[in-house]
């Protein structure tokens, strides 16, 4: 990476250089050629590939670039793991205790005490000690309702937020219903804070380019419209940073590559004899604690979990010959890919290109679980995209979403069992490493020569420190 940019005396009184860094989930420079905005940013400042972290997701990504090191050290081996001291599977947790390591707000504040920042929406916002914290919260009734909100800090925040632009809009930031909307509410947000808190760093995630690209291939027409939606709906954001004087950073966790085979990985361990559930009200559930090995699947990495030494070849041997999969790590690969790390699997199994992993561990659909059929993130023990899709097999899925709306409005428990189980509709995934920079992330940047050639992942916390004139 260039040292060359923003150049401070850290120890003089002048003011940081205020920055907003957006992430733009799943942009690529293919996708940059459809955002006029984003591009032209780039063509009057610096921009350059990008490198990630395997797995490349979002919460490991996020936690390279905030503390600058990789999911060995930081502990983010995935965006959920076997939580074994708890003997459960628990994806998109969001305390930022989870997260080992020097953050990023940390650095900034031993060379300039004070120093501000405000997370909109970006992972493990919980707990995190920034100034100002968005984060997606639902409210959880205690007869069984789930509502849409957010959690702020400062607690007043959230009040003023609503008032402004209504309810956090989580439907559609998650599920059959995401679309553009949550990304304006958070673009609107992170524009409110901007003018009435103007804090030294905004962070802002932006969601949007994961919905179609997933449900549809990059190369979609739907996509690329998604992709100049996205830049349009940005352009007041960008305007704004200008006018403040503020730098701005853009950069992707991953990009999202066409996929058309989904690999069952669970079900193989389970046809093997090493995974095991048990059954309540005719429904089966995965027993982790019971089972000599199972899959944590997410998009195109699984970490597999192997109870015991001597079943690790057995395992190993039931997933050899399983279509879609490229490789398997073993210690000594997990090493090689910096995911060394006691939250990993004993395996790690990476997707070939054109595949990714279902959670997938019942052999009939009769008994798979009921939130199967739901969006529900924190109880599926794997990442599950087909919740962007209502089932098209079921010709009453509308009506039943629409019963299911009626009952919310009115106050009582309801139930939105319309996502499908056939995985195959899904087009799009990330995880593995990209085969070429065109499908990779990138980083783009206001100032001019701010980087060079390529930024890995684990050298964004030191851009951003430099930019902002405090290294």
């Amino acid at each position: 990476m260039s040292r060359r940019g923003a150049s401070a005396d850290p120890h003089s009184d002048a003011a940081p250089t205020p920055l907003l860094v957006l992430d733009v989930v799943g942009l690529t420079p293919r996708l940059l050629d459809h955002m006029p905005h984003l591009k032209a940013l780039g063509q009057s400042g610096s921009h350059a590939p990008l490198g990630t972290v395997l797995p490349a997701v979002t919460c490991a990504a996020q936690s390279t670039f905030l503390t600058g090191t990789l999911p060995a050290e930081h502990g983010i081996v995935g965006n959920g793991w076997y939580f074994r001291e708890l003997g459960d599977v628990l994806l998109w947790r969001q305390h930022n205790g989870l997260v080992a390591g020097d953050k990023l707000w940390d650095a900034a504040r031993r060379v300039r005490p004070g120093y501000t920042v405000a997370n909109i929406c970006w992972w493990y916002a919980m707990g995190a000690d920034t100034d100002i914290t968005v984060t997606p919260r639902p409210i959880y009734y205690s007869d069984g309702r789930k509502e849409p909100d957010c959690y702020t800090r400062p607690p007043a925040l959230h009040d003023e937020l609503t008032e402004k632009l209504g309810t956090f809009p989580l439907f559609r930031f998650w599920g059959p219903g995401a679309d553009l909307v949550s990304s304006r509410w958070i673009i609107d947000a992170t524009r409110h804070i901007i003018r009435t808190r103007h804090p030294d760093l905004t962070l802002c995630y932006l969601p949007h380019l994961d919905y179609d690209l997933q449900r549809y291939g990059p190369d979609d027409q739907r996509s690329l419209k998604a992709a100049a939606d996205l830049d349009k709906a940005m352009a007041p954001l960008l305007d704004d940073a200008r006018a403040e004087g503020r730098t701005v950073v853009a950069l992707s966790e991953y990009g999202i590559t066409r996929v058309n085979r989904p690999v069952d990985i669970n079900r193989a361990l389970r046809r093997a004899g090493l995974l095991d559930v048990h059954t309540q009200d005719g429904m089966e559930y995965l027993d982790p604690t019971a089972s000599r090995a199972f899959a944590v699947a997410d998009h195109q990495i699984a970490h597999v979990y192997v109870r015991r030494p001597e079943d690790l070849e057995a395992t190993r041997a039931a997933l050899a010959d399983l279509p879609g999969i490229d490789r398997l790590l073993d210690d000594e690969g997990k090493k090689a890919h910096h995911l060394d790390h006691p939250r990993s699997g004993e395996l790690v199994a990476v997707a070939e290109p054109d595949a990714w992993f279902t959670y997938y561990y019942w052999l009939d659909d009769a008994r798979a679980p009921d939130f199967a059929r739901l969006v529900e993130i924190h109880r599926k023990p794997g990442y599950d995209p087909v919740e962007l899709f209502m089932d098209p097999l079921d010709p009453y899925v509308k009506l039943k979403a629409a019963t299911a709306l009626a009952r919310k409005r009115l106050g009582l428990r309801y139930r939105m069992a319309v996502v499908p189980l056939d995985p195959s509709p899904i087009r799009g995934s990330h995880g593995r490493l990209p085969m070429s920079d065109d499908d990779g992330p990138l980083i783009i940047c206001s100032s001019p020569r701010a980087v060079g050639d390529r930024v890995a992942a684990t050298d964004v916390k030191a851009l951003l420190l430099q930019l902002a004139g405090l290294s």
